[in-house]
Parts: C-alpha cells; structure tokens; sequence
C-alpha cells in the first residue's frame, strides 16, 4: 500500500539513495550502517521521538532499499512514516530496550548483517555521531568479526548540503514562523516580564505555527540570556524579570517537518551604551559584507573573510571563530548539518541551494550582542530566510 503520509515524493527518496550509494561507492564501502535520526528521516522518512534507544538504517550498495531497524514499539512509526516496503523494516525485541545484559547491536548483527549476508566487507559506521555510543560500536564489531569497519561519519550529512525545492519550501515556511517568534518577543518583552513566561509565549507561537502551517519542536531550546549572561552564547533562561539599562538576545528558531530556520536579535531596554551601538553598526556592516560573497563559486572562507575583515575595522578579532554553520533537517541536540563551516579555513565552494545558519555574534568580558541571518545560495547570490530587519531593537 501506499504510504500517503510521505513529505517528498518517492523519485527524490530514490535520487537521495542513489547519492549515498555513489558516495558509498567512491569511499570503498559495501555496507552504511546510519543512526543519526536526521540522515535516517532524510532517507526514508522515518520521523519519531525514539532517537533515545538504539535505532538506524542500513544502506548496502546490492539492496534496492534502505533497511530500517528500532525497537519493536517503534515499528508502526515506520510504516507510518517511511516509504520503503515492509519487509525492509526489521525490529528488535522490548527485551532488548535500556538492558545492560542484552544489546541491541548483537541483535542487529544477526538480523540484518548476518541473515543478509552484509557481514563481511567493508562497514561505514557514524563514529563521531551523538546517536552511537562506544558500547553500540564494540558490540557490533564483535558481532561481525569477518567485517572491516572504518569511519563514514557525514557522509549522508554531505549528499543533504544542497537542497531540494521541497526542502527550501519547508524552510522558508519554517522562516515564516521564525518571524512570528521574534515578533512575539518585541510584543510580549517588557521590563518585568520573566524569562520562563516569554519562553511560553515562544513555543505556542512557534507550534502554532503560521498561514495554516504548523510548528514542530526545534532541534534546540530559545537561547536568551540578559546582561552579564549575554557574554555566554548558549544559555538557557530562568525565571528572572527582564530589567531595564540591560540587553538580551534571542537565539531560537522555527521548525516546520523537522525543517529550521534559526535566527538571533537583540533587544535592549532603555538607552544603550555607545558600545552596543557601535557593536550594532560592526555586525551590520559585517554581515552585508559576507553576504555579498555569498554566491555559486564562492568558497565559505570568502564569507567569513569578508566578515572578519570588517570586524578588525572596528577592532574586533574573532581569533579564527567559524561565523556560521550549515542547517536545515535536524533533531535534538543540533539544528547545525555538522559538515562545512563558514570560517577563513574552510574552503567549501558554495552551490545553488546550500543554506546557512549566518551567525557572527560578540561576546565580550561582561556583555553580548547577536544578530544573524539564516540564508539560502541562489543561482546568481544570496536570499534570507528570514524577514525580522536587522538591526538592535530598543524599548
């Protein structure tokens, strides 16, 4: 039967196996085992909140289809949300679940790599991925000693930096809702307010969604730290009143299907410091640079060269920081792609379709400021993702 619950249409589901085997191919490996929950979503579909237990796909360059496997609750997920035929979708036992006596791994080794004779050969595995442990790895390779494993961490990440016409269309909804989020915060801050209850007003907004579409959970939490705390760039919130004389910034994102849009502004009470001012008119100027070497045939290190030259201008070294970040399909911890950064040393050429999290910010001893733009490569430059205008807002 036909899974009409799917996002994409089943040709780019193939095209997109279709790169991973190619990349497979060209690295000499046989047989990708994939756990990160975003390269599985972008594989097959599969979309669930169970990237807490031992979960993957199972890419071998002989089989016309991805193999899903995860715990026996989570198969109805599968058949939900994947396009890929039942027999390909292969459980393990709730036995198996949180038992220090019984992993999962020796379970898959015989379900899959054994019974389908994927034991032998070279193994990609995603060694530098939140979503494997040590213990699923060692389990695995003493399970599948004919086996040789080596190193595929990204690989699927890498075949996702350019993206579809659907994927941009998610992410320009997801934008959407970014600019709904950010309004909400000019319209609910005010000195007094705590931080928890403009947190609330946040995630309705941002689930709420707009124009008929709805909200997903981001992949991270609203980052609004005031004051002092504003030095620190990944703090949370509190239940601490918003004060006057003191600047926070509001780090967060819409998500539409898994698909984001970050954006960050700040917002200052009262009259600001000269040094807020200046630090406003360094990242604006900054930013305009950057994205004016935002172009096919560029590299990301013209970005952030272009950046960094502006910054020195107006005395402010950022000691080699990356200045952005790929983004769009994510889960929890990371909305970031973790492949290409936008830095001096970075030299991935930029192509039509790529997007960016545009994220300069300064951090200072006892103050900070941020303003970014999430941004997507077009044919002859560079478009924002975003609507919110770039620029410190007071009240």
């Amino acid at each position: 039967m036909e899974n009409t619950n799917l996002l994409f249409s089943l040709v780019e589901y193939k095209i997109r196996l279709i790169k991973v085997k190619v990349s497979m191919q060209k690295k000499g490996i046989d047989t990708l085992l994939i756990t990160d929950p975003a390269n599985m979503n972008w594989l097959t579909g599969y979309n669930a909140w169970s990237f807490y237990v031992h979960q993957g796909v199972v890419v071998n360059l002989e089989e016309e289809e991805p193999i899903w496997f995860g715990r026996l609750m989570d198969r109805n997920a599968a058949l939900i949300n994947c396009w890929i035929n039942e027999r390909n979708m292969i459980p393990y036992d709730e036995s198996f679940v949180m038992n220090p006596k019984s992993h999962p791994m020796k379970d898959i080794a015989e379900s899959i790599f054994i019974q389908r004779r994927f034991d032998k050969g070279i193994i990609g595995v995603e060694m530098d991925n939140y979503y494997y442990s040590a213990l699923a790895h060692s389990e695995l390779t003493n399970s599948l000693p004919n086996a040789k494993f080596v190193n595929a961490n990204a690989l699927v990440n890498w075949e996702r930096a350019v993206k579809s016409n659907k994927e941009l269309e998610y992410m320009k909804i997801a934008g959407k809702i970014t600019n709904a989020m950010h309004t909400s915060v000019l319209n609910k801050a005010k000195i007094g307010v705590t931080k928890n209850k403009l947190v609330a007003e946040l995630y309705h907004t941002g689930i709420s969604g707009v124009d008929g579409y709805g909200g997903d959970y981001p992949s991270i939490v609203p980052l609004i730290p005031s004051g002092k705390e504003a030095s620190a760039c990944h703090l949370t919130w509190d239940d601490r009143t918003l004060q006057d004389n003191e600047c926070t910034y509001f780090e967060l994102s819409g998500c539409h299907n898994r698909y984001h849009a970050p954006l960050s502004r700040t917002l200052y009470f009262g009259k600001p410091e000269q040094k807020f001012l200046d630090a406003e008119s360094a990242l604006i100027e900054a930013i305009d640079a950057g994205l004016e070497q935002a172009k096919p045939g560029n590299k990301t290190s013209d970005i952030a060269n272009a950046l960094d030259t502006v910054m020195l201008k107006h005395g402010i070294n950022r000691n080699g920081a990356r200045c952005g970040y790929p983004i769009g399909l994510s889960y929890p911890p990371d909305w970031g792609e973790r492949t290409m950064s936008l830095r001096s040393t970075d030299n991935t050429i930029l192509e039509e379709g790529m997007t960016f999290h545009f994220m300069p910010g300064i951090w200072q001893d006892d103050w900070g400021i941020e303003i970014t733009e999430s941004i997507v490569i077009t044919e002859t430059g560079v478009d924002t993702l975003c609507e919110m205008p770039r620029k410190l807002f007071l009240k």
